[in-house]
């Protein structure tokens, strides 16, 4: 049997949802392999410091990975732990992604004090969300509504909300469950009515590209059909130059040997959507998330993202 390493170093983000995923790698790490010592370094990251800023207008998601790729270049830390939502679809040279951990829920949720569902907010209430996928979909079924930025982690926007600056607030469904807050959720919004970011509610393991020494070591923590359903959303994306600065998502859910993903664009005020779905094999998931890109273009998702 190969040697195990004697110590893992895991680089995470010091919010308390990033730790909590980084805590949950450590003790899937340590059951695994008892020998070895596995400890978290934990960082700060440009996108945790700037607050005041939509994501969009500052760099967009991968500002909470950068820290985390310095730490595994120059050795403090040997894994860095992700929310695969907020990892750039194109990683750095020099980077992998040696697993994907099992999906959490991967639905929208709606968090508010006063109201029990989307459907009975009055009109001009202010809903606060940093996302503008989620606030594309929500103009063009609720343009009624108010949409304000909401940044911050976790407990901050919650905060916020329970201060009255909002009447509700949509959150990952995943986020508020792992941070065992799943009973603020008042209604799940179903992915035909708000599709969910691409990798939304997975963990994604990146490594330096030379630690090929690792890969064994963390293949365990892979899950296969989460794997194949998120590399087909990044495969959209990717070829639609996705990120947070777009208004897109994308899901995919594995049906026997093949994968059904559903994959939208539209302009930020949710006037124009476009929304597409097909089915492929498991064995060429990112090839049928370019497929689905391509259909999209086909209807004018280029002219929507030009607009942008």
């Amino acid at each position: 049997m190969k040697t195990q390493p004697k110590t893992l170093v895991i680089a995470s983000r010091e919010s308390a949802l990033a730790m909590w995923q980084a805590r949950h790698i450590q003790s899937r790490l340590q059951a695994l392999y008892p020998q070895t010592e596995v400890t978290i370094l934990g960082m700060t990251t440009t996108g945790d410091q700037i607050l005041d800023t939509p994501l969009a207008k500052v760099g967009g998601k991968g500002l909470f990975v950068k820290e985390l790729e310095m730490a595994l270049e120059d050795g403090r830390a040997d894994l860095a732990v992700h929310s695969m939502k907020d990892v750039p679809m194109n990683l750095p040279a020099g980077f992998i992604l040696a697993a994907t951990g099992e999906r959490e829920d991967p639905r929208d949720a709606f968090v508010s004090n006063d109201f029990a569902a989307l459907e009975d907010l009055p009109t001009n209430s202010v809903v606060g969300t940093s996302s503008l996928r989620r606030q594309s979909q929500l103009q063009a079924r609720f343009p009624h509504l108010k949409i304000e930025s909401l940044r911050g982690n976790l407990q901050t926007r919650l905060r916020k909300l329970d201060e009255g600056q909002y009447a509700a607030i949509i959150l990952a469904a995943a986020g508020l469950i792992r941070l065992e807050l799943g009973h603020r959720i008042r209604q799940f919004i179903s992915p035909e009515q708000s599709i969910p970011a691409v990798g939304q509610g997975a963990l994604g393991i990146e490594i330096n590209a030379s630690r090929t020494d690792l890969l064994a070591t963390l293949a365990p923590l892979n899950h296969p059909d989460t794997q194949v359903c998120v590399e087909a959303e990044r495969g959209m994306s990717r070829a639609l130059a996705g990120s947070c600065t777009v208004p897109l998502g994308a899901y995919a859910v594995c049906e026997a040997n093949n994968i059904r993903i559903t994959g939208f664009v539209a302009s930020v005020d949710g006037k124009q959507m476009l929304i597409e779905t097909m089915t492929g094999s498991r064995n060429h998931a990112e090839a049928l998330g370019k497929a689905l890109a391509s259909q999209l273009i086909a209807k004018g998702a280029d002219k929507i993202l030009a607009a942008l």
